[in-house]
């Protein structure tokens, strides 16, 4: 008897990890204007909500399909979008800066592509510069705009490393990132208390005198 979807589904359990660096996106993703897809999600959440057993005239609960729609489109996962994504300024490195240059404690506020529940914590990010520097503020909208998409968090660190290497024209980036899962926390095992940390390197971060300058920087933070 062929194994069921749902039988699949539960035989692989956590161990679903995607191995593509890139968010999963059929060729259509972006054929419809946002307010067709708004429509449509509002129109099956609806369902969703009367499969649940909700009074859906009820004043509290009248608007939620639209509310729950447009936060997917328009906030939650406005980073599917390439339109969206942040125009990245760089400068030449005029001063000749060739020492470590750490943005950190930056907000990750994503969902796992898997149960579609919040991922948050904080990103910290260096990198050593060549040729090019880069505005601290694009660093911030760049993890904004990888976060905002359903994510698992290894491909997060790497789409950030991979991207800022590409605009910085240098492989001496790293990224770190310490997050809190509701999927584990709010689901399954219930874990209110554990982290997940992940981190990507290339360049001179191969060097462990250099990630351990990295490490200790991020330890003797200013408070």
């Amino acid at each position: 008897m062929k194994e069921t979807i749902i039988e699949k589904i539960e035989t692989i359990g956590n161990m679903h990890a995607s191995a593509n660096m890139e968010t999963p996106l059929r060729d259509d993703a972006f054929l419809k204007p946002d307010e067709e897809k708004i429509e449509n999600i509002q129109a099956y959440f609806h369902k969703i909500m009367e499969e649940l057993g909700l009074d859906l005239t009820d004043d509290s609960l009248s608007g939620t399909p639209y509310r729950v729609a447009k936060m997917y489109v328009k906030e939650l996962f406005y980073g599917l979008n390439p339109k969206n994504k942040p125009k990245l300024s760089t400068f030449k490195n005029k001063y000749g800066y060739g020492k470590m240059l750490i943005e950190q404690d930056i907000t990750i506020d994503s969902a796992c592509e898997h149960h579609f529940l919040p991922i948050t914590g904080f990103a910290h990010i260096a990198y050593i510069p060549e040729d090019l520097v880069i505005g601290l503020s694009k660093i911030n909208r760049l993890v904004n705009y990888y976060a905002h998409r359903p994510q698992v968090q290894e491909r997060l660190c790497l789409q950030i490393m991979n991207d800022l290497q590409q605009t910085l024209h240098t492989e001496s980036v790293m990224v770190m990132i310490s997050a809190k899962h509701l999927c584990v926390s709010s689901r399954g095992i219930k874990d209110k208390s554990s982290y997940t940390t992940t981190m990507e390197y290339g360049g001179e971060f191969n060097n462990e005198a250099i990630r351990n300058e990295f490490f200790n920087s991020l330890q003797n933070q200013i408070k």
